[in-house]
């Protein structure tokens, strides 16, 4: 699948940066210029996301094949790699597929474990977006006013609203395909599939108010990554790049320098 992309820079040390469910490059864009200083930055918009295409399935093979497919078109041997979240997953399932194409990685709070499914915000959002009624919806005002009962926090229901997007007929669509997402949920919340190891640098970047990232996950992190290492932002929770940035981006370009 040849995934959409922006280059932010082509100088220095390729990095790809790989955003969370429901979200696009454009997510990390502010993060994006910051290392783009020193690095030849490259973000994605994984499958069926962003301008991406869609495609019925999605599992972390899967998706890490995509990476390596984009990888070869910008012919890059090897790359520092970001991912937050669902991309976290995906910078994971690369790094230990194809370990020659990953020479470091940040994984932003998450773990190589799979996800219970009780109590899922993430279902609350899939099941908000589904039961929308964009026909009979006027504005993106309308289309908040809905999503308050699944989606309390406004910051979520305002990051979820930038792939409701208009046409030019006037009515609104998804630009991701939520109908894929809903289908193969239980694949994105499962951990690397396989046995291998990855034997290089990794950064476990952690919200202190979140709870992706626990202690009991430490021995599962260090099966796969035995040079993880770990770090937490205070009053960070997941989303910990768009709510602490100087603190994310320090932390990210000391490890990656």
């Amino acid at each position: 699948m040849q995934l959409n992309y922006c280059q932010y820079s082509t100088s220095g040390e390729p990095v790809l940066i790989l955003h969370g469910l429901f979200g696009s490059h454009s997510n990390w864009g502010w993060h994006a210029k910051e290392l783009a200083v020193r690095f030849a930055v490259t973000g994605v918009d994984l499958r069926n996301h962003g301008g991406s295409p869609h495609a019925e399935t999605m599992n972390y093979q899967i998706m890490a094949e995509d990476i390596q497919e984009l990888l070869q078109r910008l012919d890059i041997e090897s790359c520092f790699i970001i991912g937050h979240s669902m991309g976290g997953k995906v910078a994971m399932e690369l790094s230990l597929s194809y370990p020659q194409l990953v020479s470091k990685m940040i994984v932003v709070d998450i773990a190589p474990v799979a996800y219970e499914s009780s109590a899922d915000a993430h279902m609350r959002v899939i099941a908000g977006m589904d039961s929308l009624d964009l026909e009979k919806i006027n504005s993106r005002i309308e289309a908040e006013d809905y999503l308050r009962d699944f989606i309390h926090d406004e910051s979520t229901r305002q990051f979820v609203l930038t792939n409701l997007v208009r046409e030019k007929s006037g009515g609104y669509r998804w630009r991701l395909n939520l109908p894929a997402i809903k289908k193969e949920y239980d694949n994105l919340r499962g951990e690397p599939s396989g046995n291998k190891v990855f034997r290089k640098p990794v950064l476990f970047i952690k919200g202190a108010l979140s709870n992706y990232i626990k202690a009991e996950h430490e021995q599962q992190i260090l099966k796969f990554f035995p040079k993880a290492t770990s770090k937490i932002i205070m009053g960070g929770g997941h989303w910990l790049h768009a709510e602490k940035p100087q603190a994310f981006n320090k932390i990210a370009m000391g490890f990656l320098s």
